[in-house]
């Protein structure tokens, strides 16, 4: 099964080995923005509890978070790094601009802004705002996010920082 979509003349192709047992299980776009919502709520989370609340709702106990093909976090794992950002970005706000479905899997594109009150990835803070895309891929079984594979334009948003851009 393959999506092609246009979208502000960018042209996304998504391409799934979906199986016919997958294919039967194909999630509607008001399914898959419920499931997804917590985990968005989660990375702009101003506690540590509420993060773990909204992760809890949308993600199985052992939800693998993956920042690479072979470096996956737990979910304990994920809200530990999660809530360091809560005092070193306190303004991160995630707007998701799309959402696509594949099967059991739900794409999500989405723009990231933060202002750091604290060094930021190595770069001193002097009131500058980043602006990123980020890019995610749920896997969705039962009902619960099982898996996420993320992407996310942290050069950019590092130049932003720096005032390169």
């Amino acid at each position: 099964m393959s999506l092609l979509k246009i979208t502000g003349g960018i042209l996304a192709a998504i391409i799934s080995s979906a199986s016919a047992a997958e294919a039967q299980t194909t999630i509607s776009q008001e399914q898959a923005a419920a499931l997804v919502k917590p985990i968005y709520a989660a990375l702009t989370a101003t506690s540590s509890s509420d993060m773990r609340a909204f992760l809890e709702k949308a993600t199985t106990e052992d939800w693998q978070n993956c920042a690479t093909n072979d470096s996956c976090e737990t979910r304990d794992e994920t809200i530990a790094r999660w809530s360091g950002r809560i005092t070193r970005v306190p303004d991160f706000t995630f707007e998701i601009q799309e959402v696509l479905v594949s099967g059991s899997k739900i794409i999500v594109r989405s723009q990231a802004t933060g202002t750091p009150s604290d060094p930021f990835m190595g770069v001193a803070t002097d009131g500058r705002s980043f602006h990123l895309m980020t890019v995610d891929i749920h896997e969705v079984s039962d009902g619960k996010i099982i898996r996420t594979y993320h992407v996310e334009d942290w050069s950019r948003a590092l130049r932003q920082l720096k005032g390169e851009m």
